[in-house]
C-alpha cells in the first residue's frame, strides 16, 4: 500500500476527489441556504409551524438538480479513476484525464447553476469523455493482465 499512495497518479486521483468532493459539499451549502432564504421548506419539521410546503422553490430545485448530477457522475469517476490508478496509470495520462474530468465537472455545475446551454452538456460530454478514456485504460490493462494469466 505504501508504493501505492506514492505513485503521482494516485496523488492526482486525491485531489481531483477532493476538487470533486468539495464541489459537493458547495451545492449542498448552497441547497441549505437557498432553502432558507427562500423560506420554502419540503420537509414539515424543517419550518417552525410544522407545515412544509408542496414543493421547491425554482432557484432550490436547480441546485438540488445540480447536486444530484454532480453525485450521481462522481460516484462512477471515483471508481474507474482508481481503478485506473491501480492498473499502473501514469502521471501524464492521471494529470490529463483526472484533470480534464475534474474542470469540466466543476464548470458543468456553475453552467448548470446559471442555466447556460449548451455549455452544461459540452461540460458534461467532456467529462464523460475523460472516463471514457480511463475505462479503455482500465480494460486494456485487465484484458492483459488475464491474457498473462492463462
Amino acid at each position: 500500500m505504501n508504493d501505492f499512495v506514492h505513485r503521482p497518479a494516485f496523488a492526482i486521483y486525491a485531489l481531483a476527489c477532493v476538487i470533486l468532493a468539495l464541489n459537493l459539499f458547495v451545492l449542498g451549502g448552497m441547497t441549505g441556504a437557498g432553502r432558507g432564504k427562500s423560506k420554502v421548506f419540503v420537509n414539515p419539521e424543517d419550518t417552525k409551524d410544522g407545515k412544509g410546503a408542496p414543493a421547491e422553490h425554482e432557484r432550490v430545485a436547480r441546485l438540488l438538480r445540480a447536486h444530484r448530477n454532480a453525485l450521481e457522475n462522481f460516484v462512477p469517476f471515483a471508481i474507474i479513476g482508481l481503478l485506473y490508478v491501480l492498473v499502473g496509470a501514469s502521471a501524464r495520462g492521471a494529470y490529463i484525464l483526472f484533470g480534464v474530468y475534474t474542470v469540466a465537472r466543476v464548470l458543468h455545475s456553475i453552467m448548470y447553476l446559471g442555466g447556460k446551454q449548451p455549455w452544461r452538456t459540452i461540460m458534461f460530454a467532456v467529462g464523460a469523455l475523460a472516463t471514457l478514456g480511463m475505462m479503455i485504460q482500465v480494460t486494456r490493462a485487465a484484458i492483459a493482465l488475464m491474457q498473462m494469466s492463462s
